[in-house]
């Protein structure tokens, strides 16, 4: 996998963490330069870790599915995609009026970390069948993830839930074409 479709991968997957760090902005009351970091540091380290995961679990199972790994990105990274815009257009027809929580905490950060990176454990299984250097991998994207995250949270409280949505939806076509990009390079 080449540095740009890595960088382009990495930036769809925190998708997710960016919309969810706009909405911590926007209801989180009296966020400070420390919970910003803070917010940023875990879903940083859960996009990066998760991949991980699903690596080493891929590894695992690799020699079984190393004749259709071009299928299993493909699968994996569109029914992720899927996902994601219809997440995104589920809660653009319902938008919620009141935030869940007005102050971040530890539980619902945490809560929200594991619940956004649920799709990149599925891109490190993809990644195991794909061979790449995994340790630069998920760095790249924990760092991805962290700069978007904290963007999203300072924007949130600028812009609010205008912007949310259409980021998930962003991110899913985006995981989509990668899907399709290592589909095609090893069927044509």
């Amino acid at each position: 996998m080449d540095f740009v479709t890595l960088l382009i991968l990495a930036v769809g997957l925190s998708m997710d963490a960016f919309a969810v760090s706009v909405s911590n902005g926007l209801c989180y009351n009296g966020l400070k330069k420390s919970d910003v970091i803070r917010i940023a540091a875990t879903f940083g380290f859960f996009q990066a870790f998760m991949p991980l995961i699903g690596y080493f679990l891929g590894r695992t199972f690799s020699s079984f599915i190393e004749s259709a790994d071009h299928w299993v990105a493909l699968i994996l990274l569109s029914a992720i995609g899927i996902h994601m815009i219809l997440e995104a257009v589920k809660s653009l027809k319902t938008p919620e009026t009141e935030c869940a929580f007005r102050t971040c905490t530890t539980k619902s950060l945490l809560t929200q970390g594991i619940a956004t990176s649920i799709d990149a454990l599925a891109v490190g299984v993809g990644f195991a069948v794909l061979k790449i250097n995994i340790y630069a991998a998920v760095l790249f994207i924990g760092i991805i993830t962290f700069i978007f995250s904290a963007f999203g949270v300072v924007l949130g409280r600028k812009l609010g839930s205008r912007i949310s949505g259409g980021a998930e939806i962003i991110g899913g076509v985006i995981l989509i074409g990668i899907g399709l990009k290592i589909f095609l390079e090893h069927t044509i």
